[in-house]
């Protein structure tokens, strides 16, 4: 089964000069979230739009999908 990941968002966050909290505030949403994102587990679309709203930014640049093992 294939896996997500939040790499290219955590990347992202590095070059905006980012801290997840200041992204969950900023966009509007939960820490308890960016916990979950930091265990690779999946969070719901609204979450991803609201992520790229704030960064300005596509999906590609929040997760990716890795091939499977």
């Amino acid at each position: 089964m294939r896996k997500i990941s939040y790499d290219p968002l955590w990347k992202k966050l590095i070059d905006a000069r980012l801290t997840k909290t200041e992204l969950a505030e900023k966009a509007g949403f939960s820490r308890g979230t960016i916990t979950k994102m930091g265990k690779n587990e999946p969070v719901s679309l609204d979450v991803i739009l609201k992520i790229c709203n704030e960064l300005d930014c596509g999906i590609e640049d929040v997760v990716e999908i890795l091939p499977e093992p």
